[in-house]
């Protein structure tokens, strides 16, 4: 099988083998006017097997999301065919917006502008608690 080399674009690597379609669509990468490439179960002499998605532009993604749902990704950007940047991505100490809070009484439940925020209380089990009522977090995506 051959993919092609992309030009400019984002090449995530060493995502956790079966991962990248739930990255697919988190990302929303459907939506997009470019080629988009997933390679799935790929041999990998770190992971064993790993999962690879390559977008065909340099688009802005939100590191704290991809960090959240499988802290190994790393994220290459290509310029000109040359790797321009690469970040090796980790759990987030905060996390906005993105997880819902359990807790039926808890303010950001009830207030619907206030934005959820959870902050990385345990980053051995990856557990993350509610900032305003503490209350631990629905587990997340990759354990």
């Amino acid at each position: 099988m051959i993919i092609g080399q992309i030009k400019d674009g984002i090449v995530l690597d060493h995502i956790t083998a079966g991962k990248s379609i739930e990255i697919y669509e988190i990302l929303g990468l459907g939506k997009l006017d470019c080629t988009v490439a997933m390679i799935q179960n790929a041999d990998s002499a770190k992971m064993g097997k790993k999962d690879i998605i390559k977008v065909g532009k340099v688009i802005d993604l939100d590191f704290t999301v991809l960090g959240y749902i499988d802290p190994g990704i790393t994220v290459n950007v290509i310029r000109d065919g040359k790797l321009f940047k690469r970040e090796h991505l980790t759990l987030p100490e905060k996390v906005t917006g993105i997880i819902r809070c359990r807790n039926p009484r808890c303010v950001s439940s009830c207030e619907q502008e206030l934005v959820q925020e959870f902050r990385l209380t345990d980053p051995e089990k990856k557990i993350y608690r509610c900032v305003y009522c503490d209350s631990e977090a629905p587990s997340i995506i990759n354990k």
